[in-house]
This record gives C-alpha cells, structure tokens and sequence, in this order.
C-alpha cells in the first residue's frame, strides 16, 4: 500500500462508535473475502459529533460533524481508509480523497422503535406523544403525518437511544433500521417506515469508503467491494442533493432504485414544519454514467417546484442528526 502499514495490514479509521465499529470490522472482512493476504487494522476516532453530544449539529459545523476526523487521519497517513455511514458523507469531494469503495447497502428505510414490551404503530401513537429524534427530515415528515407530536431532540449511539426509550424520555423514537439489524437489534423495531408515507435519507444503510487520491493500490482494493446496483442508487441520490445544494442533514428524502432495466429516483423535500412538501419522479436506462444526470434532473425538478427556498430556510434550523 502507498505509505505506511505493513504490506498485508490496511488501516481503517473509523469513529468510536458500537455501529461505526461494526461497520468497520465489515469492511475488513469484505476485504479479507476478496483479498485473503489482505489483513485490517482499525484506527478508531472521535469526530466533534461524537465529543459534543448536547449541541446542535448545525452549530458544531452541520456537514461533516462525523466524517471531517476521519478523512484527516488518511490524509495524514495515519489510516489507509476511512470507513463512513455514507448519509454522513458531504457530497463536496474532500481534495487528496476518492470515494472508492460502495459495498451493497443494508435495508434503507427508517424504524419506529417503541418502549420494550410494547407494540403498536405510529398511527396508534397518542395526539400529543413525545417522539425522540434529531433528524429534520424525520420530523418534517412526522410533522406533516401529525403537527401535535412532541418531536424531541435525542442525541447519542443506538444504545444510548434505546436506554432513554425504556426509561421513559420518550413515548416513541425513530432509527435507521440498517443500523439496528448490523448490532443485533432488529427486534427492537415495531413499525417499517418507508415511501410512499417515509422517505429515507440520501445514501441511508450504504457505505462509503475514501482512500487517498494518489493510492492506486488502495483504490483497486476498494474497487472491488462496490456495489454495482448500490452504486447506481447512491451516485442518483448524492447527485440529488448536490444539485439541491442542500446539506446531509437538509429535509430531503429519497427513494432510488432499479427495476428491470431503469433506474428511478423519487425525491421529497420539505419545509420543517411539514406544510409544504414537494415531491419529483424520473427514470432513466440504468447505468452508472446515467445515474448523475438522473439525481440532477430530480433536483431540477424539485426546485422548479419552489424546494430551493424551503431548503435555504432550513439551513439555519437544522437541529440534529440521523441514525
């Protein structure tokens, strides 16, 4: 590999984190499965989103928040990669870093996750119950579903959430359900949120691996983990956004997807409140080349419906984070 490591090991900067470190650990077995010389070491991190667990992610800096630490370390030389939940990834490129590695995305939707021992759904959830969760794309669209729900801030890994679930913070929280499935947890989820009622996140459930932009070796080795349909799916999603010029944390779903031989994308944006909603539909013949032009023409669609302000709008608000 190109600087530092041993010729087997490739270390892989990763946050703290229960899931960020499965994450991590997947990466390398995916690795290991294709390159079985190849050996992983990780290069654990705590990204400012990690440290600062009270203040809203748009005052710590908005984008980048768990991903800025992680990029350094491979720009320093002191990880090889940087392994990253890629709805956290900012869709500017990071100049000296590639994203390189897509390995098939886990389920993407979101889960409605209730107090242990109880059941139901969010229809059945009371007019004025206290929903936990940070992400202002969740709650624009919990806000349209019900404008009375008390939509709280919640801040902390899974098992923090959870925790402050069963001890009665909330009636209620919303999680992705990729990252619950990955540590074990998929009991935990009482409702499938997913369109038409709930779109996810750009990039929700995939990974997004970045090496160093003159480490060709390092590139072939994550070349090989990618995703063909995930990748098509996610180029769609993240071009989506960019046109949008909206942030990873902007109240903007998204749902794409291939079927038979096209690629769809379905976008959402609202306003916070969940009053105004804009939503856009295209399809184009599936190909990797054909996926930006797609997310583009969503975005172009979305903002010739009025989205672009609603999105400037919220730029200044934006509360919390997904998980």
């Amino acid at each position: 590999m190109s600087g530092g490591g041993s010729a087997t090991a490739l270390r892989i900067a990763t946050r703290e984190s229960p899931l960020a470190l499965w994450q991590a650990r997947h990466v390398a077995s995916l690795i290991r499965q294709r390159f079985p010389e190849q050996e992983g070491e990780l290069v654990p991190l705590s990204t400012m989103g990690d440290r600062d667990r009270r203040e809203a992610l748009s005052r710590l800096g908005g984008q980048g928040v768990f991903t800025r630490e992680i990029q350094q370390a491979v720009l320093n030389n002191r990880a090889d990669l940087a392994v990253h939940s890629l709805k956290d990834l900012p869709t500017v490129p990071t100049e000296g870093l590639v994203l390189a590695g897509v390995p098939e995305r886990e389920i993407r939707y979101d889960a409605l996750v209730l107090p242990k021992g109880t059941a139901g759904t969010l229809e059945s959830l009371a007019a004025d119950a206290r929903i936990g969760t940070g992400s202002p794309r969740r709650q624009a669209q919990l806000r349209r579903m019900q404008p009375s729900w008390n939509l709280a801030e919640i801040r902390g890994n899974v098992e923090t959430r959870l925790r402050k679930l069963d001890e009665g913070e909330y009636d209620a929280i919303l999680l992705a359900e990729a990252g619950l499935i990955r540590l074990g947890l998929a009991d935990r989820i009482s409702q499938r949120l997913q369109p038409p009622d709930f779109y996810p996140a750009v990039g929700q459930a995939a990974l997004g691996i970045e090496c160093r932009s003159d480490d060709p070796a390092a590139q072939q080795v994550l070349a090989a983990l990618c995703h063909s349909v995930t990748m098509q799916e996610v180029t769609a999603e993240r071009a989506c956004l960019a046109t949008l010029k909206a942030g990873c944390h902007a109240p903007v779903g998204v749902y794409g997807r291939i079927e038979g031989a096209q690629l769809m994308l379905s976008g959402v944006v609202l306003s916070l409140d969940g009053v105004d909603r804009f939503f856009a539909e295209e399809s184009i013949e599936a190909s990797i080349e054909a996926a930006s032009e797609l997310g583009a023409l969503v975005a172009t669609r979305l903002i010739e419906q009025g989205a672009g302000e609603v999105i400037r709008a919220s730029e200044n608000q934006e509360p919390g984070a997904e998980t």
